[in-house]
Order: C-alpha cells, then structure tokens, then sequence
C-alpha cells in the first residue's frame, strides 16, 4: 500500500518485502529504480512537479526517514519501521551474493565507490561486483552516457547501487529506466558511510528522528540550506494536513 505525504506517495514495506521485490526484478533482469525517501526528497517534490512525477512513477519509495515513518503511522500504517539506505544497501547486497546476482556501483567519489566495494566484499566474500564508476563532477555528453550504459549492460550487473545524491539520483535512474537492465537504488549516503568517509549518526539519534542534526553538525557548509529552509517547512505543512484530515 503506498501513502501520500505532501503529495509524494511513499510505500509501506520493510527491508524484508523490499529486498524480495529488487531480488525478484534482478532475477528477471527488469529495468526498475527505488527511491529511498527522506524529508528532504518530499521537500523537492514538494516544490518541482517533475520531480515529484519522477518520484512516483518510481517502483518502490521506502521511508527512510522517520519524521516519514511517524507520518505513514498516523495515516495508518501502525506497524511500520524505517527502511534505511545504508541498511538496505547491505541487506541487498547479501541476498544478491546468495543467489549469485552480480552488482554495479555507480556514483560516490572514487574513494567512496571503492570503499563501498571493499565492505560488501568483505562481508559477502562471494559477492560479484562487475561494475565501478565515480562519474564526474559535470553533466556527462550523450556519447559518455550511451558508453555507460553500454557497460553496464555489457557486465552482465543485475542490481546498480547508485549514489549521486538527492534530487540527482533520482533524476537519473528515471531517466535511465528502460536503458539500463539492472534494478537501479538511490541509496546516496550509503557510499560515504560504508565507505568511512563521512561519519554515521549514532543509533539513539537515528530512532529520534535527529539524524539530520548529526550530518548538519558534521557538514554545515554543505548542508545548514537544506535543513533549515526544508525542514521548518515540512513541520508546518504536514500539521497543516493533519490537522485537515482530522
């Protein structure tokens, strides 16, 4: 069942029925992409219309953030529970080493990317990872995407960890669906944490909903625009719909 929040819909799954369906989709070699939804992606839907369109033609949105997961709780879903991008990352990756699926990492920085890769091999020794590319830094010319596509294809890769960021990732698996046979996930910070290249929140702060504290605190520069002009306003628009509903 999929619940809209400010017009985004958001699937109530776990990381169980999530990993079920991208092993299912691999299997069948199915184009498909995943969104891994937090506040900040239902902002950007929020505020673009096309990324919002991308967004819900998506084949799966988890919640991973939990202001998500109390949000999908009111509306009904009583029993549901953060699915995470790092988390699932690793849960994805283990049941595709299990059944032999080989996996494609494309994004993060080129430390990152390779970091990533050496901590899912050195949790799945048996896990095949046919494909590597930290892309740069620019827009990529039509004949640098089509050779990428044609690699990845070519590796034979049946699920591709895609980390660019968000609304960035997003935007690029939609516009990569049907082009490239893989399941595509948007699991962003994924990289950078596995990897040890930028610290994870504590678990006490996860369950509290003050991750986004925690990365503000250790990335201001970067960050302080996103949380503080987002935020405030996802408090006061999803009491605003509370409040309508009830």
């Amino acid at each position: 069942m999929r619940y809209s929040i400010l017009g985004m819909k958001i699937d109530s799954t776990s990381y169980a029925d999530s990993t079920i369906k991208t092993l299912d989709w691999a299997c069948k070699r199915e184009s498909r992409y995943i969104c891994i939804a937090n506040v900040h992606m239902v902002m950007e839907a929020y505020d673009n219309s096309d990324f919002h369109i991308l967004v819900n033609a998506a084949d799966l949105v988890t919640p991973d953030g939990m202001p998500l997961v109390w949000a999908m709780r009111w509306m009904g879903a009583k029993d549901q529970q953060r699915v995470y991008g790092p988390e699932l990352t690793l849960r994805v990756a283990s049941a595709a080493a299990e059944a032999g699926l080989p996996i494609g990492l494309y994004g993060g920085s080129p430390s990152a990317n390779q970091g990533l890769a050496e901590k899912l091999v050195q949790l799945n020794p048996q896990l095949k990872i046919n494909y590597q590319y930290s892309p740069p830094f620019r827009p990529l010319t039509e004949e640098e995407d089509q050779q990428i596509i044609n690699k990845i294809n070519s590796s034979g890769v049946r699920i591709l960890f895609v980390g660019l960021g968000c609304p960035k990732q997003e935007r690029w698996m939609a516009e990569h669906k049907g082009k490239i046979r893989a399941v595509m996930l948007g699991v962003g910070a994924a990289f950078d944490i596995h990897s040890g290249t930028k610290p994870q929140a504590p678990l006490w702060m996860q369950k509290i909903g003050m991750e986004w504290f925690f990365r503000l605190m250790t990335e201001p520069t970067r960050l302080w625009k996103r949380y503080l002009y987002h935020n405030p306003r996802f408090i006061f628009l999803i009491a605003r719909e509370f409040c309508r509903r009830k």
